[in-house]
Formats: C-alpha cells, sequence, structure tokens
C-alpha cells in the first residue's frame, strides 16, 4: 500500500514539472517587443500659415523639413495614432504668400525679427505627448521653436482612414500659437505701429501622408 502511494505521489510530481515547464516555455516564446512603424517624409512638404488678428489675414506656406512621425503598433482595437511623436522644422525663409499681393505679402512675413532671426533658426516642433480625444480624433502637445525660443503649444489632429482599415492613412494637423507667447509684434514689426490689438494669432494646417 505505501509502494502505491509513493508511486501516484511520483507521477503528480512529475506531471507539475512537465506542466510548469510548459508554461514556461510558452510564455518565453509570446512575448514580443513593442513595434514602432515610422514614417519620414523624402519629399519637402508644405504647411499652410496665416496670421491674423480677427478681420484680416496673411496666408502663406513654408518648406517642411525632416517630418518625423513614429507610430508604436496597436494590437488592440484602439485609436491606431493614440501614441504617436511628431517632429518638423519649417525654413521661415521659404515663406511665399498664397494670394493677393504675393510679392509685398512675401516681403512682409519675411521681415526680419518676425520669423527670421539673425541666426536663422528654424521654426521646430517635437510632441511631448498625445491625448485622445475621441475617434480618430487627438489632441499633441509638445514644444515648438521660433527663432531659437521654446514654447510650449497645443495642436489638433484628425487621423482619416477607410472604414474597413484598422491603420490612418492620412493625418491632418491644426491649431494656433500665440505670436506674443515669442514676444513678436507682428504690427510693430511689419508695419512699424503696434496696435490695440494686436495682431497675434499664428494657424497652422498640414496634411501628412502615413506610410
Amino acid at each position: 500500500m505505501k509502494t502505491i502511494k509513493n508511486r501516484i505521489l511520483l507521477v503528480g510530481a512529475l506531471l507539475t514539472i512537465v506542466l510548469v515547464s510548459g508554461f514556461a516555455k510558452s510564455t518565453s516564446t509570446t512575448t514580443t517587443k513593442e513595434k514602432t512603424v515610422a514614417t519620414e517624409t523624402k519629399e519637402n512638404k508644405t504647411i499652410n500659415m496665416f496670421v491674423t488678428h480677427g478681420h484680416c489675414s496673411t496666408p502663406f506656406g513654408g518648406i517642411v523639413d525632416d517630418l518625423k512621425v513614429a507610430i508604436p503598433v496597436r494590437m488592440d482595437a484602439g485609436n491606431p495614432l493614440e501614441n504617436m511623436r511628431i517632429s518638423f522644422e519649417v525654413d521661415p525663409n521659404s515663406f511665399k504668400a498664397c494670394r493677393g499681393d504675393v510679392a509685398d505679402l512675401t516681403k512682409r512675413v519675411k521681415t526680419k525679427g518676425v520669423f527670421i532671426s539673425d541666426n536663422n533658426e528654424k521654426i521646430r516642433f517635437k510632441t511631448t505627448n498625445v491625448y485622445v480625444m475621441g475617434v480618430d480624433w487627438y489632441q499633441i502637445n509638445g514644444v515648438m521653436s521660433i527663432k531659437g525660443v521654446e514654447r510650449e503649444v497645443k495642436f489638433f489632429a484628425t487621423g482619416i482612414r477607410n472604414s474597413y482599415e484598422s491603420m490612418s492613412s492620412e493625418l491632418v494637423l491644426q491649431g494656433q500659437v500665440n505670436l506674443l507667447d515669442w514676444g513678436i509684434d507682428y504690427d510693430k514689426l511689419v508695419n512699424g505701429q503696434s496696435l490695440d490689438v494686436p495682431t497675434k494669432w499664428l494657424y497652422l494646417n498640414m496634411k501628412i501622408e502615413l506610410s
């Protein structure tokens, strides 16, 4: 009787060892590292901008350099761009007005001291964090540098995708920043006189192709 009991205990111990080793093996083989899809434009893009204080505006565009979008791959059905990271640069010397007296308006937005400094620094943006506002709708917080001065900014972005696709094929980035945050008095620099209601808002809009 004692021998039978010992055999049963031995078989139970062997089964336990087999089960534990099998679980450990399956766990090690299913652990995967987070994957990231990086999108980097090979050709320069244009970002649309305009400066306004309400009743009038100066629309212009600029050339975007070094645009990078990093998108961690998601394994669930959540918003696909929730953890994205975006960075880009814009050369103020590339600004060109979009309508009206193009030559005159281009000269105005390229007035030294507005966006162009003595050191010709580029306008730079880099994401710090992203919040989901709704389905394919995101708030993108980041740091923007104008003339070498960094300020925190907030943009919004919309991912565009077909109903049967899990990943967005395009991203529309838009927002506005207060030029006074950088000490830029547009009216004084461009027209030589500050206004009671200064021209202060710079609006931005850019469509990014995701591949």
